[in-house]
This record gives C-alpha cells, sequence and structure tokens, in this order.
C-alpha cells in the first residue's frame, strides 16, 4: 500500500477492524517514510453489471461515481456518511443478487432515490434534478408535489 503523503511503499498496520456488519475491513497504517497514519478499506470484489448508460455506451460500474453524486446532494445536509455508505452498499449487493449482465443507469438512479427518499426529502430532490434532468421550474414543483403527496400517505408509526 503506498502512503497517500509520500508514496512510499512500507507501512505498518497498526489497528484492523470489521466495519458495515463485517463487509468491509477497516485498517488504520503508519507510513515507515513519513510516520503520518492513514486508513484504508478492504472489500471483497465482486463481478459487477455493466452500467448502460442513456446515451447506449457501457460503462464498468463505478462505486466512487455513485458515492460522488450522493454526497453532492446531501452538502449541508444532516445525514451522516456512514449512512451514505449503507446506500450504496444495499445498492451494490442488489446489483449483485440480480444477477444481470447489464444494469440501466434509470435502474441505478431510480434505486438512489429510494433510497435517498427515506434518508433526506432535501437530498432526494436535489438528486431528482440533476438525475431527471429537471428542463424548468415546473418539472422542480411536479416533484415537491409528488414527494408531499406521498409523504401525506404514507402512514404513521402511531396508526
Amino acid at each position: 500500500m503506498k502512503c497517500p503523503y509520500c508514496a512510499v511503499l512500507d507501512n505498518k498496520v497498526i489497528d484492523s477492524r470489521l466495519s458495515q456488519g463485517g463487509q468491509v475491513t477497516r485498517r488504520r497504517r503508519e507510513c515507515d517514510g513519513c510516520q503520518r497514519r492513514y486508513t484504508t478499506y478492504e472489500r471483497v470484489e465482486q463481478a459487477m453489471p455493466l452500467v448502460l448508460k442513456r446515451d447506449g455506451q457501457r460503462q464498468p460500474w463505478d462505486r466512487m461515481k455513485v458515492l460522488r453524486g450522493l454526497r453532492r446532494a446531501v452538502i449541508k445536509r444532516p445525514v451522516d456518511a456512514e449512512a451514505i455508505d449503507r446506500l450504496v452498499d444495499t445498492l451494490e449487493r442488489n446489483l449483485m443478487d440480480s444477477g444481470e449482465k447489464e444494469v440501466t443507469a434509470a435502474d441505478i438512479g431510480e434505486q438512489v432515490l429510494a433510497g435517498l427518499r427515506g434518508l433526506d426529502q432535501v437530498a432526494y430532490v436535489r438528486f431528482a434534478s440533476v438525475y431527471r434532468e429537471f428542463a424548468d421550474l415546473d418539472q422542480f414543483v411536479q416533484e415537491l408535489t409528488r414527494l408531499r403527496h406521498d409523504a401525506a400517505e404514507e402512514p404513521k408509526g402511531d396508526e
């Protein structure tokens, strides 16, 4: 593992822990060159389906691309990073469990929206506005109206 600060390859593992339900190993490392510490994450690599884009291109699954989009949507919102990681973990599990060799970007976007809806409604609308490419204010208002309508129909916890 190359040190992200000085690029030296020699380091020692200070601490290892399982996280995200045992799916990921978190390792604290210390560089033998500059003595700085950093964290790495290790997960089992599994064959993910290709993503079929709107323009017909096929691209490999990119977890970081989805995480970047989610992080932009939740900026300055009370959503913790672990909740975002869990959402992407669930999405990856669903994709692997589907057994499909290809999945459309639209299917991925809808799954992300479904997960965001339960986390934060403002982040949901932010993500939807980019994902669904709102062209004008009317589309934005329609999405807000649909979100409000769906929230009004949800059963309350004490009913």
